[in-house]
């Protein structure tokens, strides 16, 4: 690993540049990525806040499945509200593909729609709810660093990290969600 960790941001759809910042404040260097010559290039990914659904069909389309598949069982990855859906084990309304790498299920919009996104305070720091997923259960050996309304929004296992919520729209850099991420990376 370089001396400042490469997190590679998926730039296939959804907020990607916000995290810039974040990353760079937490002591790594961001870099947007979307091809398997630049998947190489990283030492961990971030899978943003966007649509889930849209997300798999980009990656169906430019047949990136399989390639990221491999990426993400020798790297880290966190999963931000659309991209914590593509790492749960058990997606639900509707159900979908993912990549099942945090033993979790979770159920998509359960905040609601747009309209209903909201922020809320998450261990001290101002984050986004925007039509935001619920994880309704987690495995024992899942780490919960946050809850919401009784529910976990923040979790952990190993080098894998979900959040439900979008810690990349404050602008108080670097959010403890990335400080966390760059810790898990630097390992």
């Amino acid at each position: 690993m370089a001396s400042k960790p490469i997190i590679g941001v998926l730039a296939l759809q959804g907020a990607v540049e916000p995290h810039k910042k974040h990353i760079e404040a937490a002591g790594g260097e961001f870099r947007a990525v979307k091809t398997p010559e630049q998947f190489e290039t990283v030492d961990a990914f971030i899978l943003p806040g966007g649509e889930s659904t849209t997300m798999l069909k980009l990656i169906e389309t430019f047949d990136l499945w399989d390639v990221l598949k491999k990426q993400f069982v020798e790297k880290p990855v966190w999963g931000i509200c659309a991209g914590s859906i593509l790492i749960a084990e058990n997606v639900t309304n509707p159900a979908q593909k993912s990549f099942g790498l945090i033993p979790m299920s979770i159920e998509r919009n359960a905040y609601g729609r747009q309209l209903e996104s909201h922020h809320v305070d998450i261990n001290g720091y101002d984050v986004s709810l925007i039509r935001a997923p619920v994880i309704s259960k987690v495995a024992n050996d899942v780490t919960v660093k946050a809850t919401y309304e009784g529910k976990p929004v923040w979790v952990e296992k190993g080098r894998y990290m979900a959040t439900t919520f979008h810690p990349e729209l404050t602008l108080d850099f670097p959010s403890p969600m990335h400080r966390e991420f760059l810790k898990i990376v630097s390992g």
